[in-house]
């Protein structure tokens, strides 16, 4: 195995480690769901959930047909750009669901560039966390 895949390796545990721990402690309900945010090298996703009954009230991802057009033909859709309006879509989705607090579930990703991108896009358009 070479240096960098050990590298590499190494930082995907941390991510899990970390995101282990923080679900230790915070669980979504169906009064202030977990936001929930995974990032792939293509893609965004991002979910809310009730952690309690084990739903997902709502999603957006960079992957959806229509948040691809409007993200336009020459662009990704996992940059952040895309994480911008996968923020967006969602909390106007969580508005339309009558749902305005959630807890931010970074999912032990470091809040810098598409993570923090994501959650100002959504408290932009009104999600409280």
């Amino acid at each position: 195995m070479t240096d960098l895949a050990k590298q590499s390796q190494r930082k995907q545990w941390r991510r899990e480690r970390a995101h282990l721990r923080v679900r230790s402690r915070v669980a979504g309900t169906a009064e202030r769901p977990r936001l929930s945010v995974y990032k792939s090298l293509r893609y965004v996703y991002a979910q809310l959930i009730d952690d309690r009954k084990g739903v997902t009230l709502a999603a957006a991802s960079s992957l959806e047909p229509e948040l691809k057009q409007q993200l336009g033909a020459g662009t990704g859709a996992g940059n952040r750009a895309a994480a911008k309006l996968v923020g967006a879509t969602l909390a106007s989705r969580a508005k339309g669901r009558g749902i305005e607090k959630v807890v931010f579930d970074r999912s032990g990703y470091v809040y810098h560039g598409r993570v923090k991108d994501l959650a100002e896009a959504a408290r932009e358009q009104g999600l409280v966390f």
